[in-house]
């Protein structure tokens, strides 16, 4: 139980003893004590004046006065401020924790609570490689999973891989217009990127032959179009020519995009790829088999990259598996009436009674879309794992795509609907600006990774680190934990929420906010450790004495790291544990690096007595364990040297 969990318990006895109050410990509001007042927790007492019918300072002082008669090994003593009840804990509830924490390598992890969440993270596209916006992707699902494991879920972690659709159609087409039998094998390009760059030759091809029909839409020739589309581009036509909205840069590029998404629509390219995906739908055997050739290259770079990340999945779904379930389901949704069925003959269903629109769930020539796919998915996951809680990691250009996935299986009466959670995050920038697939601008995550491991390496011997010590397999693991380290910190210390900007060499700066700075204070905990060597009867070993200021501050820190988890969980953010392991980090270089005089205050080698290097030495072996369980959580190895 920790300390603030033992306040609480304690807090509650009183006020049933002096009020006769039924109070909860949810009730009881406790935060860290402000730096300029003594004590290291407060209880905010204003909500219990109403039932203790005195002031707030009088009711926190009663409080104090039973609080520490009544648990003297837990409060040493009180002091009020208004309605606020400051409590310094006692030394000994400190130490007695130390004991008991210092050597356990799986501090903070909580026991097993009976429940299943299914985290669902990475879902690649089986047309490119992973990307560095899949980097932050992997990084957030991955730890989320391992912090939800930490607070005691049972928790499968699931890749869903987009491996059909137009978008891989037009891999397939592109390739086989334009790489006369190209294989990885032939061209000594990996897979995946293999694949990526016909996608790209796919969009340029299409870029080009959009760009007449582009020309003749903006001088009011539509012959390329018929029906409503003639008719929707004339009203974009008609827009785009009037005076407020050629001062409008934002509104112009909207109508433009729009018009130029309608052209390349009409493209011959692109008719070709919509032919074979409803050739691939049909079970074409020679499509079927490309399809499959195809993504097994890219399976086999996925594979590459995922490894190099440290990332790995316990379920493996992929949408041509899925997306006939999701047909199933919109069959289903026709009997029931909940969906109905156009002149075209596609699929909808109509959501404006609940303040959205209209949604497609199949297209009149009977191909699904990614809806369709997602329903599918969702039906499949519960029916093999029955969990309680379903989180599906996707950027927040998704939120829409979501909150209308819910609602449809609420409708449906899918029993999924109620646990489906969508973390959303921020997209990844670089300085330069956001990375476009369509045009080949994305920064690939084997490139990133190679990056920042040369980074790494580039930096070690900047700063003229002794590295003749190290064999040349260690150096190799060395730049690989500071350079991989380095890029998920970076990617995970920001709130999921927020858009950011990635710096590769900002990511790895020994002195700032980074990976780097904790990885080398964990480094130089294990070289004082080693340097002390074995100390007789540690283990059982509890100092009675006086703690000195930033001995307790750094055991208070630790002893905090449960609470954190939990936080973490509750909030979905990693970036909850990259601060607080960072400010350990911190804490324990001030520790070590107070003088007075010269003399280093905190010294375990010169320590004044035998008692003080034991206690100090069980300080920064429990700091250790705290920071490499933390990031460990992260994904992130830390190193036993620097």
């Amino acid at each position: 139980m920790s300390v603030v969990q033992n306040i609480r318990t304690a807090a509650v006895a009183a006020i049933k003893s002096l009020y006769d109050q039924p109070l909860v410990e949810a009730d009881i509001s406790i935060n860290t004590t402000k730096p300029e007042f003594e004590g290291e927790y407060t209880i905010v007492v204003f909500s219990f004046t109403k039932f203790s019918r005195q002031k707030p300072e009088e009711t926190a002082q009663r409080i104090g006065e039973y609080l520490t008669a009544h648990n003297p090994e837990l409060i040493a003593r009180f002091n009020v401020v208004k309605g606020f009840l400051n409590l310094s804990i006692n030394d000994a509830y400190w130490t007695r924790f130390l004991e008991t924490n210092y050597s356990d390598a799986n501090i903070g992890i909580q026991p097993a609570n009976g429940k299943k969440i299914m985290v669902e993270y990475s879902s690649p596209n089986t047309n490119k490689p992973l990307h560095l916006g899949h980097l932050r992707n992997n990084f957030l699902g991955f730890s989320i999973a391992e912090i939800m494991k930490a607070n005691g879920f049972e928790v499968i972690k699931a890749n869903l891989v987009n491996d059909r659709g137009i978008h891989i159609c037009k891999s397939m087409l592109a390739w086989q217009l334009f790489a006369h039998g190209d294989t990885p094998k032939s061209s000594g390009i990996k897979g995946d990127h293999l694949v990526g760059d016909y996608y790209v030759k796919f969009e340029s091809v299409v870029k080009e032959q959009a760009e007449p029909i582009i020309d003749r839409v903006l001088e009011n020739d539509f012959a390329d179009f018929e029906g409503a589309e003639v008719e929707k581009l004339e009203k974009l036509v008609t827009a785009l020519h009037k005076p407020e909205i050629q001062d409008d840069k934002d509104k112009k590029a909207k109508i433009m995009d729009d018009i130029k998404e309608m052209s390349r629509n009409k493209t011959e390219i692109m008719q070709q790829a919509k032919i074979m995906l409803q050739q691939w739908e049909a079970g074409n055997p020679e499509v079927r088999e490309l399809w499959a050739t195809m993504n097994s290259w890219v399976y086999e770079g996925f594979a590459e990259t995922y490894n190099r990340l440290g990332i790995n999945f316990d379920k493996m779904y992929y949408e041509s598996e899925t997306y006939l379930l999701g047909k199933n389901l919109v069959a289903e949704g026709l009997e029931k009436g909940v969906l109905f069925r156009k002149e075209d003959n596609s699929v909808w269903i109509d959501l404006t009674a609940d303040g959205l629109d209209q949604k497609l769930l199949l297209r009149g020539d009977g191909t699904s879309v990614y809806m369709t796919q997602d329903l599918g998915t969702a039906r499949l996951k519960y029916e093999d794992y029955h969990m309680d809680q379903s989180v599906i990691v996707v950027a927040d250009e998704q939120n829409y795509h979501f909150k209308v996935l819910q609602l449809i299986l609420e409708k449906l009466g899918e029993p999924s609907a109620p646990g489906l959670l969508h973390l959303s995050y921020g997209m990844v920038e670089l300085p330069h600006g956001r990375m476009k697939s369509r045009e080949g601008t994305v920064v690939d995550a084997d490139d990133m990774i190679t990056e920042m491991i040369q980074t790494a390496e580039e930096n070690a011997k900047e700063l003229g680190k002794k590295l003749d010590t190290f064999s040349e397999e260690e150096l190799h693991e060395l730049y690989d934990t500071v350079g991989m380290g380095g890029l998920k910190f970076f990617l995970l210390r920001v709130d999921p929420k927020k858009k950011m900007i990635f710096d590769p060499k900002e990511s790895i700066d020994l002195h700032g906010f980074t990976a780097t700075f904790i990885q080398y204070a964990h480094a130089r905990i294990k070289s004082i450790i080693r340097e002390v060597g074995p100390v007789a009867d540690l283990a059982t070993f509890n100092y009675t004495g006086e703690l000195l200021p930033l001995e307790k501050e750094l055991i208070i820190l630790n002893e905090q790291f449960p609470g954190v988890l939990a936080e973490a969980y509750r909030e979905l953010s990693p970036s909850v544990i990259a601060n607080y392991i960072f400010s350990i980090a911190q804490l324990f270089n001030s520790f070590y690096g107070e003088k007075v005089d010269g003399v280093p205050t905190y010294s375990i080698l010169r320590a004044a007595t035998e008692e003080k290097k034991k206690l100090r030495l069980q300080i920064i072996m429990l700091t250790a364990n705290v920071i490499k369980q933390g990031m460990k959580l992260m994904g992130i190895r830390v190193p036993e040297r620097m």
